[in-house]
């Protein structure tokens, strides 16, 4: 009975594993499409980012570009770290 615990629970683990983002890929993305390649790492930040934009860039003729892709980059690598974190947490406990 205990092999089968185990080796459910190393089946579990794995799936979640296997649910983890890739910081390069998300980063890329972010990098070449901006806040339309931020929706692989956060759906929230993409759609927060992609609104900033459409109000600040028509605003500066498209100066706050320099500031706000930035910050979209630094935002897709946090909540990929903080996802894959978390995935692995839940791993852990499984």
């Amino acid at each position: 009975m205990t092999d089968t615990m185990t080796a459910d629970r190393q089946v579990r683990a794995q799936v979640l594993l296997s649910r983890k983002k890739s910081m390069g890929m998300a980063l890329l993305l972010a990098l070449l499409f901006g806040p339309l390649g931020m929706f692989y790492a956060t759906i929230l930040g993409a759609i927060v980012m992609i609104v900033l934009n459409m109000i600040t860039l028509p605003l500066t003729a498209g100066l706050a570009g320099l500031v706000t892709w930035p910050i979209g980059l630094i935002w897709t690598g946090v909540a990929v770290k903080l996802r894959n974190d978390a995935l692995e947490r839940q791993a852990l406990a499984a």
